[in-house]
């Protein structure tokens, strides 16, 4: 006897709930487009870099799964822990940032309706378990993790029960039926974030399945050009990670009356996630455009050099030279990008001995990067300068590296 499979409807708000969300949705496109519009060239590129790495540990954090931002920097230069705990969690933290690189490449030349495939998700989630070692794809319980392999069990999340692992297929395909359909920019945004719900509703994975979500709607807001490696809602969701969950738990409600849409879930759970996550969208680009100004960028750029000018530290059989007087080439850097190494030292204005010191000891702190020893240098940002120059930014990394 065949068994009717319950989709989880309303997929999108119904006509009589949408427009004051259609207006936030034009609010956030507006102003992300404007933030992309006062961001240096030479500053995007560190910046997103920077985005991976808070999106790597905030969803960690979401995850209940603690690690540090000094913990990520040393696993980006391939430093790992010695402890076992630690270890893992850098190489979860480095997974999840190269799925992500993976995605914003592969989505060039997408249309948003090509996202919403579950070849697209299990490919998410393969390529993510695909890149950890075997004793890390183990969930709590004991279980193995077969990358992007869907589960074969029936999970409960909170209250909720997940649909039977047979019909995770059919749950998929209607899922991707339902939003590929959407269009327009600001519907378009709106589908990206309830689909984010209704894809953790249907849990196709044994575990992984909050990453897996989170790093499919990063895609989407960034095929729809929005975050542009600038501003993230996973930060904002990870300040209150109990409000994020008791969002998605509020949409996971059935049917309340006649007046709550008319899918078997509730209307006003989802109309309550999908405005839950436009605001924390707009508290965020918000946040970051209050940043990335061009007075505070000179200040705190200023502030730091003289910190470090304080403060020198030993390199090699040396110490440390930084001056005032690197300030604007550092900003030129930041706002062109490659800067050749002799126009970089001649712009210090200082003798050329002491202007090659100071290059060498920007190289070293990390306020500049370079491919090779003798190629053009390029602004970057270190994860101990972040308090200086981008205060509030990524609280969790002001430290010292003890």
């Amino acid at each position: 006897m065949s068994v009717q499979i319950v989709f989880p409807t309303p997929y999108f708000p119904e006509d009589g709930s949408i427009s004051p969300l259609l207006e936030k949705a034009s609010d956030v496109i507006v102003k992300s487009h404007g933030l992309a519009g006062i961001v240096p060239s030479g500053l995007k590129e560190s910046l997103a870099l920077l985005l991976r790495a808070m999106n790597s540990y905030y969803t960690n954090r979401i995850e209940g799964q603690h690690t540090t931002p000094y913990d990520i920097e040393r696993a980006m230069k391939s430093d790992y822990s010695g402890d076992k705990r630690v270890a893992q969690l850098q190489r979860l933290a480095i997974a999840h940032m190269d799925v992500e690189r993976m995605l914003e490449e592969e989505s060039r030349g997408l249309a948003i309706s090509d996202l919403y495939s579950p070849s697209i998700v299990q490919k998410i989630h393969g390529a993510l378990y695909a890149r950890l070692e075997p004793e890390d794809r183990v969930t709590t319980d004991g279980a193995h993790i077969e990358p992007g392999a869907f589960r074969d069990v029936t999970v409960y999340v909170g209250i909720h029960i997940s649909p039977d692992s047979q019909e995770i297929r059919d749950q998929l395909n209607r899922w991707s039926e339902m939003y590929r359909q959407q269009s327009g920019s600001e519907r378009s945004l709106i589908a990206a974030l309830c689909s984010h719900h209704r894809l953790a509703w249907i849990h196709p994975f044994r575990d992984g399945n909050g990453r897996v979500a989170r790093l499919h709607m990063h895609s989407l807001l960034h095929t729809l050009g929005l975050t542009n490696g600038l501003w993230t809602p996973v930060r904002g969701f990870a300040r209150d990670v109990r409000l994020y969950y008791a969002r998605l738990a509020s949409a996971d409600e059935p049917r309340m009356n006649d007046l709550d849409g008319r899918g078997n879930l509730s209307q006003k759970g989802l109309v309550q996630w999908a405005n839950y996550v436009l605001d924390t969208s707009l508290d965020q680009i918000a946040f970051v455009d209050r940043l990335l100004q061009l007075a505070n960028l000179r200040d705190n750029l200023s502030l730091l050099l003289r910190s470090l000018e304080a403060r020198p530290w030993q390199m090699g059989s040396e110490r440390s030279v930084i001056r005032i007087d690197a300030l604007e080439p550092l900003l030129f850097s930041m706002y062109t990008g490659e800067v050749e190494r002799a126009r970089f030292i001649s712009m210090i204005g200082l003798p050329t001995r002491t202007s090659r010191r100071i290059l060498a000891s920007l190289l070293d702190y990390g306020l500049l990067t370079a491919t090779t020893h003798r190629g053009p240098v390029r602004f970057a940002l270190p994860f101990s300068a972040l308090s200086i120059l981008f205060p509030r930014l990524w609280p969790e990394a002001d430290f010292d590296g003890s």
